[in-house]
């Protein structure tokens, strides 16, 4: 009778154990699930803010210069998909939003030709909030990748991908850039030249070195005779 008591405790605990880790897991799902939720739609805030923007350029360049209109057009329709693309998720967004950075980056090599346009408070004005946008953008883009990378992961590990298929969640997209610009590490080429002097070049060898002295050419100068007896 005690064999079959510690039996059925024994049975009971491990029951007990694997529910409590169940829940555990549904749980960790779920609290992942909204931090993504949630980081994405810090990522749409600054998304709307940065269309804002760009709807405030083109206004800006249209009243102070005689701009390209075959640019401006191209801004306006990328931003006019990349507003339409809101709430169709990370990845349709994504692909919005890449078309978009293509057409602001003719606009300001464009801009770049117009020295009116550039002098205009507003519009420099704008291009600093623009840098800013961009920035939390950024930010906004690697803690979402990274939340999402984590939850993702799971669906590949045993035992959380049971859980996952009995809680029903789903794998979340990632919000990708593939503007090379954006995934190039930065050139640090000379950015520390003011800190040095100029190079000076190795000389020959056999040859004196740069910035010394060399002894006058000609003859050796003539000796004194030792003195006679």
């Amino acid at each position: 009778m005690t064999a079959v008591l510690i039996i059925i405790l024994v049975v009971v605990a491990l029951i007990v154990i694997a529910v409590v880790a169940v829940i555990s897991m549904y749980n960790k799902f779920a609290r992942q699930r909204n931090t993504i939720e949630e980081s994405w739609r810090q990522i749409d805030v600054e998304l709307q803010r940065r269309h804002d923007l760009i709807g405030n350029l083109v206004e800006v360049t249209k009243a102070s210069a005689r701009f390209e209109q075959q640019t401006l057009t191209q801004v306006v329709q990328a931003r006019t998909q990349a507003v339409a693309a809101h709430g169709a998720g990370p990845a349709a967004q994504g692909q919005a939003e890449q078309a978009l950075n293509g057409a602001l980056s003719n606009f300001f090599a464009v801009a770049e030709q117009y020295p009116d346009l550039k002098a205009n408070q507003n519009f420099v004005q704008l291009q600093q909030q623009m840098v800013e946008t961009e920035d939390r953008v950024a930010a906004g883009r690697r803690f979402y990748n990274g939340n999402v990378r984590a939850y993702n992961t799971r669906f590949d590990t045993f035992p959380s991908s049971m859980v996952a298929n009995l809680g029903k969640f789903q794998k979340k997209e990632y919000y990708e850039v593939d503007d090379p610009n954006v995934r190039a590490a930065p050139s640090l080429k000379g950015a520390f030249d003011s800190l040095t002097g100029p190079s000076v070049p190795t000389p020959p060898l056999g040859q004196p070195a740069l910035g010394t002295q060399q002894p006058p050419a000609g003859p050796p100068p003539a000796q004194n005779p030792p003195p006679r007896d």
